[in-house]
């Protein structure tokens, strides 16, 4: 069942803050990946906003792990994530 909070944004979207505390990252690092194309947020119809869900959570997650262990965003984004 999609249940929907007080903001009007269903219990398995997240804002930007939350998805951040979420994966244990800054805002300005989920901004960074977004702006290199490592992620995409969801965005509703006919909202500007974005939101992100579990799965976007731990492909962040995922990310971070891979660039902590020495591979580059460039490495990360070309090899496991090459957009078809």
């Amino acid at each position: 069942m999609h249940t929907r909070n007080n903001h009007g944004v269903g219990e398995s979207r997240m804002r930007i803050s939350a998805a951040a505390r979420a994966a244990g990252v800054t805002r300005q690092t989920i901004e960074y990946y977004i702006m290199i194309g490592l992620i995409q947020p969801l965005r509703p119809p006919g909202r500007n906003a974005r939101f992100f869900d579990a799965a976007l959570v731990k492909r962040i997650k995922l990310i971070r792990r891979l660039n902590q262990s020495g591979y580059t965003l460039r490495d990360i984004r070309d090899v496991y994530f090459k957009r078809k």
